[in-house]
């Protein structure tokens, strides 16, 4: 795999160009692109490194097969991809009935700020400098909505499960969620140009 980087809004158009026409070579070269970022996310989700490689053979497979899905009004066509992973990794592990690996995901150590070891996953791959200042937004968030946000896209939880688990009325939970969506949208914003 080459390094990943951003790739300009003209390179993007090419990509995805070649894609629709069917250039196996551009499925290649989206590889290359994205394959360790989806690599380290199913990791972080389901902690099971067998289960993350088939989330990322599912993730190219899907989007070679429904390329004409990506609207590019929409958004830029790595997010999309990165979406398609992340829906891909819960898919898989609500599908595996992994409830024992969720409740230790729910029950984390109390000095475990959540994310993973720089060594491992996402964080380690060059090309990702979102990583430290998404880790710095995620952190600064009061403690109940990080509680939610971390439930919510690294446990695998749905906004219900969260209230049952935490005991937090589901209105509560869904306030939360809106308010550190809100919070992180702010104080990332500047790395807008850096996904666009």
């Amino acid at each position: 795999m080459t390094l990943a980087r951003r790739l300009s809004q003209e390179e993007e158009r090419r990509l995805l160009a070649r894609l629709r026409a069917g250039d196996e070579t551009a499925l290649g070269e989206l590889y290359d692109q994205v394959a360790p970022w989806i690599l380290g996310l199913a990791y972080r989700i389901l902690r099971d490194d067998d289960a993350a490689e088939e989330v990322v053979g599912d993730v190219f497979e899907h989007v070679w097969t429904r390329i004409g899905q990506h609207d590019p009004r929409r958004g830029p066509l790595i997010p999309w991809v990165l979406a398609i992973a992340r829906h891909r990794a819960l898919d898989l592990l609500r599908r595996q009935h992994r409830w024992e690996r969720r409740a230790a995901l729910a029950h984390p150590d109390p000095d475990d700020d959540g994310w993973v070891d720089p060594a491992d996953g996402e964080a380690s791959v060059p090309g990702w400098p979102v990583h430290e200042a998404v880790r710095a937004a995620v952190a600064a968030l009061p403690d109940e909505q990080r509680e939610v946000v971390r439930l919510a896209y690294f446990g695998g939880l749905s906004h219900s499960e969260i209230a049952a688990h935490t005991g937090t009325p589901l209105g509560t939970v869904k306030t939360r969620m809106r308010l550190a969506q809100r919070r992180l949208a702010e104080a990332l914003q500047s790395l807008r140009d850096w996904v666009t």
